[in-house]
């Protein structure tokens, strides 16, 4: 039977866009990293063939050699595979790698002034956090000029949202070299506390970054209403 002969709703390509990929056979989903098989079988009878020979784990491990002498896999499947579970290991890797958990204003200074001390024109960061508060990303939301950067509510919540953040950290430096926070850092502050609010996003911080020091205006008590 070829694919083509199989109900359009039964198909695995169909199936993954109705159902997600969880619904689908080790098989069909193997069969769909492979796209086709060969004039002698479908991609399903091969798939499944392949795992008459191998199953998740000792495929996961094959070389491409090994690959090479199955019937009907040449240098393209091989490298599908191939590709497909190193990116499987990368994943893992990635999952294990050990987060930078924000305890206080001192850990994101810490981890930024550096960095951001020494630029020439100032620079909006948006720190987004788990329910940890561990990092799940950091990004450059904007640049502006010497004297002044402007950042709508909507630039900084909607990459948290993207992200599936449980809170998120405003920063932004002072190319001056002075921390101490200006009326529109202030006024930017509560806007952004009170739309984390109706979002149901935790706005933690507005972090300021002088010269050799920093400025927290929530430790400055500039999040209270």
């Amino acid at each position: 039977m070829r694919i083509k002969d199989i109900a359009v709703e039964e198909r695995p390509r169909e199936r993954m866009a109705k159902q997600g990929p969880q619904a689908l056979s080790t098989a069909e989903l193997l069969a769909l990293v492979l796209r086709q098989g060969s004039a002698q079988e479908n991609v399903l009878d091969l798939a499944q063939r392949i795992l008459q020979h191998y199953n998740l784990r000792t495929l996961s491990r094959a070389t491409y050699a090994e690959l090479q002498h199955l019937s009907s896999i040449g240098d393209a499947k091989a490298c599908q595979l191939l590709a497909c579970f190193e990116l499987g290991r990368r994943l893992a890797a990635f999952q294990k790698e050990k987060r930078i958990t924000i305890h206080s204003a001192k850990d994101v200074a810490k981890l930024l002034l550096p960095e951001m001390s020494t630029l020439q024109q100032e620079h909006c960061k948006g720190m987004y956090l788990d329910a940890r508060k561990r990092v799940l990303k950091e990004e450059t939301l904007f640049i502006g000029s010497l004297t002044a950067s402007v950042i709508h509510p909507r630039e900084l919540f909607q990459k948290a949202l993207l992200e599936g953040a449980a809170a998120c950290i405003l920063v932004h430096n002072h190319p001056s070299g002075d921390p101490a926070p200006s009326e529109e850092d202030i006024a930017l502050t509560k806007q952004l506390r009170d739309a984390g609010n109706l979002l149901g996003i935790t706005f933690l911080d507005h972090i300021i970054i002088g010269q050799k020091n920093f400025c927290s205006l929530r430790e400055e008590g500039f999040f209270e209403s």
